[in-house]
């Protein structure tokens, strides 16, 4: 096991990771201080808990984002697998 400290805001957190996950770890802890001063603002800087909760519901928000757009190229497959329904719908009701 490993011990990463990352700064998140204005605090230090030390946390437990397997060997050769240290450097994704150090990344994800990027991503939350990213997001820190902002999630302050929002939570009226009340306490690093609430902050913390801002942050969460920012990343949250843009996996959910990211979850609904379909993958880089895909949007032109998902538009020709929706107009051959479309014809072949069109060709029943012609019959």
């Amino acid at each position: 096991m490993a011990d990463v400290t990352l700064t998140i805001g204005d605090r230090r957190h030390t946390v437990a990771c397997r060997d050769g996950e240290e450097s994704q770890l150090r990344k994800l802890g990027e991503m939350l201080d990213k997001h820190w001063s902002t999630a302050a603002r929002a939570s009226g800087g009340l306490n690093g808990e609430r902050t913390m909760l801002f942050v969460a519901l920012m990343l949250a928000d843009a996996l959910d984002e990211a979850q609904r757009r379909p993958p880089e190229g895909q949007g032109a497959i998902l538009l020709e697998q929706v107009a051959e329904k479309l014809e072949r719908l069109a060709a029943v009701l012609e019959n």
